[in-house]
C-alpha cells in the first residue's frame, strides 16, 4: 500500500497515531495525517462537511431508489414490504454505516474500503483481502453509475411518452437504441460535470442534496393530496401482495424480494470515505457524513414511501404494462393523480421531471465517488494502465478516473442491447 507516494511509517501501520505537539495536544493535519497513511495531497482539500455529506446524500437519494424500484416493490409484498422493510432494512444499514464510519475515521483515505481492509487483515491476509474489495468495490461502483444514468434515460423515455399521449394514447414509445443513446449523452454531462474544479462541483452536490430534501418532503405531501382516490390505513400497513406473476408463493421468500427496494436504494455511502481527500476535517467529517446521510434517509424514505402507497388503490393497473407509462408504476401514479383530479396528467409529468432532476445528481455524484475511488486503486498500483488513471490535472481533479469511469459505465450499459434483463433493477 502506498506504492504511489510516501513510504509508509511502519509505526502507524495499524493504529491512527496523531501528531502531538511537546504539551502532548494534538495538532495534525489533515495532510499529515495522510503522510502518516503512506500517502501525499494531490487532491484539492477544500470541502466541508456539508459539502461531504451532500455527494453521499445524493448518491443514497431517495428519489432516485424508491422511484425506480417502486414496482419491484408493489410486486413483491406490496405494501406491507415496503412499510416495514424499509425501517428494518435501514437499521441494518445504519448499523454497518456505524461501523465504517468508525474505520473511517482512523484511515481517512480516498480508497476507503480496500485500504481498510489491507491494515484490519494483517499482513497475511491484507494483500488478499485488499485485492478482492477493492475490485469488488470499484466494479460495483461502475455498475451503481450505469443503472442510475440507465434507469434516468428509461424515466425520460417514459416522461415523452406521456408527454406524447401515453401508450393508450399514440404516444412515443423509445426504442432501446434511443434510450441507450440518452444513457450516453448523460453519462457525458456527468463526465463534463466531473472535469470542474472540486469547488463548483461542491456547489452543485450540495444543490443536489437540497433538491433531494425538498422534492422528498413536496412529492410526499403533494401526490396524496392530490389523488382523488387514496387507499385505507388498513391496506397500507397490512395489504400483502402476493400475485407476483413468478409463480412465487411463500410469503417469506416474496418478502425478501421485496427488500430489494431498499437495499437497492440504501447504498452508495462509503462516498464520504472516498472523498476525505478533500475534505476538511476528514477523520471527523468524512464519518460523520456516512451517518447523517444514512439516517437522513432513512427516516426521509419511510415518509416518502407512506405517502406515495396512500395514492395506490389498484396494484395490478398500475404494474400492467398496458397502462399509458407502459407499467412503470410510479409513473402512473403520479399521473393518474393529477388527470383524476384536473383533466390533464401535465402535473404528474412535472412531479417526473422532479425526480429526473434528482436521478442526475444521483449519477453526477456517483461519478464523483467512481473517480476517487478509480484514482486511489491506481495509485497504489492495482490497476491496469495505473500511472494513467491517477493522474490528477493542474485543478487537482483526477481528471482520467473521470472519464475512465463514464466510458466503463457506459459500456456496462451495451449488456441491454442483447439482454431482456431490466438495468434500472440493478444497482449494487
Amino acid at each position: 500500500m502506498g506504492g504511489g507516494t510516501t513510504d509508509l511509517n511502519e509505526d502507524t501501520a495499524g493504529v491512527y497515531l496523531p501528531l502531538r505537539n511537546d504539551d502532548g495536544i494534538v495538532n495534525a493535519s489533515d495532510d499529515s495525517r495522510l503522510k502518516q497513511l503512506g500517502y501525499k495531497q494531490e487532491l484539492s482539500r477544500t470541502l466541508s462537511l456539508i459539502a461531504n455529506f451532500s455527494v453521499t446524500f445524493s448518491i443514497v437519494s431517495v428519489l432516485t431508489g424508491l422511484t425506480t424500484m417502486y414496482s419491484s416493490g408493489l410486486t413483491y409484498g406490496g405494501p406491507v414490504t415496503m412499510v416495514y422493510g424499509w425501517p428494518v432494512v435501514g437499521m441494518l444499514t445504519l448499523t454497518v454505516g456505524v461501523s465504517m464510519a468508525e474505520i473511517c475515521s482512523a484511515y481517512p483515505t480516498s480508497g476507503g474500503l480496500y485500504f481498510w481492509s489491507a491494515r484490519l487483515c494483517g499482513q497475511d491476509w491484507g494483500p488478499l483481502a485488499c485485492w478482492l474489495t477493492g475490485w469488488f468495490n470499484i466494479v460495483g461502483q461502475w455498475a451503481v453509475t450505469t443503472s442510475v444514468d440507465f434507469s434516468l434515460a428509461q424515466l425520460i423515455q417514459v416522461i415523452i411518452l406521456l408527454s406524447t399521449g401515453g401508450k393508450n394514447g399514440g404516444g412515443y414509445e423509445a426504442s432501446k437504441y434511443v434510450v441507450i443513446a440518452m444513457h450516453g449523452g448523460i453519462l457525458l454531462l456527468h463526465a463534463a460535470l466531473n472535469s470542474l474544479p472540486i469547488s463548483l462541483l461542491s456547489f452543485f452536490g450540495q444543490l443536489a442534496a437540497a433538491w433531494n430534501l425538498v422534492g422528498v418532503v413536496v412529492l410526499t405531501i403533494l401526490i396524496p393530496l392530490v389523488a382523488t382516490e387514496r387507499a385505507s390505513a388498513k391496506f397500507v400497513f397490512t395489504h400483502f401482495n402476493t400475485d407476483n406473476g413468478d409463480g412465487i408463493n411463500s410469503k417469506a421468500y416474496i418478502f425478501v424480494l421485496g427488500l430489494l427496494m431498499s437495499q437497492y436504494t440504501l447504498t452508495g455511502y462509503d462516498a464520504s470515505a472516498h472523498m476525505t481527500e478533500e475534505t476538511k476535517n476528514a477523520d471527523k467529517n468524512g464519518q460523520k457524513g456516512i451517518i447523517s446521510a444514512i439516517g437522513i434517509s432513512v427516516i426521509f424514505g419511510w415518509f416518502y414511501i407512506l405517502g406515495i402507497t396512500f395514492a395506490v388503490t389498484n396494484i395490478s393497473y398500475l404494474l400492467s404494462e398496458d397502462n399509458d407509462a407502459g407499467g412503470y408504476a410510479i409513473a402512473e401514479i403520479f399521473y393518474l393523480a393529477f388527470k383524476k383530479r384536473y383533466g390533464s396528467g401535465v402535473g404528474g409529468i412535472i412531479c417526473l421531471g422532479v425526480v429526473a432532476v434528482a436521478i442526475f445528481f444521483c449519477g453526477m455524484s456517483s461519478v464523483t465517488s467512481n473517480s476517487r475511488m478509480a484514482y486511489a486503486f491506481s495509485r497504489d498500483g492495482a490497476m491496469p494502465l495505473s500511472s494513467l488513471w491517477h493522474k490528477v490535472n493542474k485543478q487537482e481533479v483526477p481528471i482520467n478516473a473521470v472519464w475512465l469511469s463514464a466510458v466503463i459505465s457506459f459500456c456496462m450499459a451495451l449488456t441491454d442491447m442483447i439482454s431482456n434483463t431490466n438495468l434500472v433493477e440493478e444497482r449494487e
